[in-house]
């Protein structure tokens, strides 16, 4: 088998699988052989379960060979990110506290996938607790940027969007409360989704030490791969209620709205005073909206009537509750205020929904960045409140990288980030391409067409 096929899109390897042109086993050895290579300058993968997985790509073969088939996902071996349990395979959440976590059962969304025929075989880098723009922790140490050994892959999802970009995987289940999918994806030029809220079930989320039972305020789970065809593939597989409403609920989420681009009215929404935006890398950017606009679509300058300072700050102040279980009880009980206050401030987002449901009325999608630079040098000191981030020569808060996406995060809208090209300094770029509410293969259709036109997914140097 060549070694270029483990940078194949998902699809392709599924159809490849299909049509016994390679088979599980094979695939898999391949991304051991890979991990083992490769893997240690980027370090993306911290933990292998390779011989159950074995088995488990073995009897998919001999599926396959009866002409049975389990799934659409029917052979595919996976990686998933740690701060998800996974039957079997220590699962940390990056915290030193579940160094041994041995899940007894799967995440329902990891469940999924092994019924649609996924066979996971190890577990990818993450910050402890997801709560971090960056990737380390003190059980795995660091993951890099394949494109830049020296700069962060992004986060909380680091690892599992660098395992994508080499290779190392057919594809990644991620989650995202703060950008932890649209970040990394961003970094390390793959592609990444984060549903609409509530899309796709996320109980077995390590956030806190016996966390993973209840749904965590803004947090998504969601697919990291090579093309927005495993996007769209993959929601497919993962959306639905949780196991416990499947009696009665159903959900569908609807087809695109247009078959092209020239169908598409789009709002484009790239620079905000409060929030400065590296120069170089708005030029990528605005080539992208350049060849959008070449291939027919109706892009216009035009966003949604709020005030991106305060959007933001209500994002900040609905955060900090959904992620106080994984602080000290006397700082998560000041940071999370009274309930009084979440409630109120549940009423503003509500608000803030019918504001962007009536701009979607005219608009089918919003083009807006995901961070204010392209991935950055690490910086582990101190505390993250404190720490800066260099925009065009100058500090500016470190948190304003999740600015843009928590503005998308807190209406709970989905959002598509394809790669668009790399900076004269050959840092990848993407760009969110937000849709609203249930409409997430609107999103993932011009993700799609925007990565054809404007870059798509290309391997790291030495992938």
């Amino acid at each position: 088998m060549d070694d270029a096929t483990a940078t194949w899109t998902a699809t392709r390897l599924a159809a490849a699988l299909a049509a016994k042109e390679i088979s599980s086993r094979e695939l898999l050895q391949l991304y051991v052989d890979r991990i083992a290579r490769l893997n240690g300058p980027v370090n993306a993968v911290v933990t292998l379960d390779a011989e159950r997985a074995t088995a488990v790509a073995t009897a998919l073969d001999q599926a396959t060979a009866r002409g049975e088939r389990r799934g659409p996902l029917h052979g595919l071996p996976i990686t998933v990110k740690d701060a998800i349990e996974v039957e079997g395979v220590r699962s940390t959440g990056g915290a030193v506290e579940l160094t041994d976590h041995v899940p007894a059962a799967d995440a329902v969304a990891v469940a999924r996938l092994k019924a649609a025929g996924a066979v996971v075989f190890g577990k990818t880098n993450v910050p402890r607790w997801s709560g971090d723009l960056q990737t380390y922790n003190d059980i795995f140490g660091t993951t890099n940027n394949p494109w830049a050994l020296d700069r962060v892959p992004g986060g909380s999802s680091g690892g599992p969007a660098a395992a994508v970009a080499c290779g190392f995987t057919s594809f990644e289940l991620g989650t995202d409360i703060g950008g932890s999918i649209r970040v990394p994806s961003h970094c390390c030029g793959v592609y990444g989704l984060k549903p609409s809220f509530g899309v796709v079930p996320q109980r077995g989320y390590l956030d806190h030490v016996g966390g993973g039972t209840t749904d965590a305020d803004i947090n998504v789970f969601g697919p990291i791969a090579r093309g927005a065809d495993d996007l769209d593939l993959l929601v497919s597989v993962l959306a639905g209620p949780e196991p416990e409403r499947a009696t009665g609920w159903r959900l569908d989420l609807p087809p695109p709205r247009h078959a092209d681009l020239s169908s598409y009215r789009i709002g484009v929404w790239f620079e905000e005073p409060s929030c400065p935006m590296d120069r170089e890398m708005l030029g990528v950017l605005r080539a992208a909206v350049d060849a959008l606009a070449g291939a027919g679509a109706k892009v216009e300058e035009a966003h949604p009537p709020v005030d991106f300072v305060e959007q933001v700050a209500l994002f900040n102040a609905l955060i900090l509750p959904a992620i106080s279980p994984s602080l000290d009880a006397a700082v998560a009980d000041t940071m999370s205020g009274p309930h009084r206050q979440w409630l109120a401030n549940d009423e503003r987002r509500a608000a803030l929904r019918r504001v962007w449901a009536e701009w979607f009325e005219t608009y089918d999608l919003l083009l807006c960045p995901v961070m204010s630079t392209p991935a950055f040098p690490h910086d582990q000191s101190g505390d993250f409140l404190e720490r800066t981030i260099t925009v065009n020569g100058t500090a500016v808060p470190y948190l304003n990288n999740v600015a843009w996406t928590g503005l998308v995060g807190v209406v709970g809208l989905p959002s598509a980030v394809p790669p668009i090209g790399r900076t004269p300094s050959g840092l990848p770029v993407g760009l969110q391409v937000v849709a609203p509410f249930l409409r997430d293969r609107d999103a993932v259709h011009v993700a799609g067409l925007l990565g054809d036109l404007a870059g798509g997914y290309q391997p790291p140097p030495g992938c």
